[in-house]
């Protein structure tokens, strides 16, 4: 991984965040990452939350942050508003085939119970729509092997299980953060083109996109992450969490004041 400090700024249309652990610490939001957003905003970046947390999450974000788009449940759908302040919500899997993934992910969920029956589903399982998330590193911290014990269960039963720093996830369909935000930014914002776009995270979830986008950004606690990641970040920054969010808005706003500067 390179320092932030490399990172090359040019011909950056937008910038796709994780959630937990990249914005927040502790679970809650840190000021000096909203405002951060705020200034991408401001600056004329656009601005893709993309998290493994809930679409019933997304559709707060989408309405309440400085985002053109809100992507929930590792990539399973989003939620946006448009220019007319109409609110819309629309889903990478079609509605037969989000049936089947449902029964799928139910199957997935029983094995867990069956077996492991101290695992626990996430608090934030009622607003789920499309995947199902485990407790591993929310309210509590199971062990390694346990962790490695539910992924290989899911598994079994024919769907994924990306591992955040907070949550398993059952995920019963063919999405992950980088095919859904992708194909969100295209049918709403009109194109995407990968080479215009940083992506930062911290977590396992976070992989397929550490591998897709050549510029992708690690908060420094991503290091914690980095022997169970099959592929890291290209870039890490100094700090951890938000203050590391912050730190690459500021690099890539120090960027664009340049060449302003040397458009002058």
């Amino acid at each position: 991984m390179k320092p932030l400090s490399a990172l090359p700024c040019d011909g950056v249309r937008g910038l796709i965040f994780d959630v937990d652990d990249t914005v927040t610490r502790d679970g809650r939001l840190e000021r000096v990452a909203f405002d951060a957003m705020w200034s991408l905003a401001d600056a004329g970046l656009v601005l893709v939350a993309v998290t493994g947390r809930p679409l019933g999450w997304a559709d707060v974000i989408a309405r309440q942050w400085p985002v053109a788009l809100a992507v929930g449940e590792n990539g399973a759908g989003w939620s946006w508003v448009d220019a007319r302040h109409h609110f819309h919500v629309d889903y990478f899997e079609a509605p037969t085939e989000r049936e089947r993934s449902d029964a799928l992910k139910q199957r997935a969920l029983e094995r867990v119970r069956a077996e492991m029956p101290h695992v626990q589903p996430a608090r934030d399982i009622v607003a789920r729509r499309c995947d199902l998330a485990l407790d591993v590193g929310e309210e509590v911290s199971l062990a390694p092997g346990e962790i490695a014990q539910i992924v290989a269960l899911i598994e079994a039963e024919g769907c994924r299980a990306p591992v955040s720093s907070v949550h398993c996830h059952i995920v019963p369909g063919p999405w992950d953060k980088a095919s859904g935000a992708a194909r969100a930014i295209e049918e709403v914002l009109g194109d995407f083109d990968d080479e215009r776009w940083i992506f930062v995270g911290d977590s396992g979830n976070d992989a397929d996109a550490f591998a897709r986008f050549r510029r992708s950004v690690g908060v420094a606690n991503v290091r914690a992450h980095l022997p169970r990641l099959p592929a890291p970040p290209a870039y890490i920054t100094p700090s951890d969490r938000g203050r590391g969010f912050a730190e690459l808005a500021q690099h890539l706003l120090g960027a664009l004041r340049g060449v302003g500067r040397s458009d002058a």
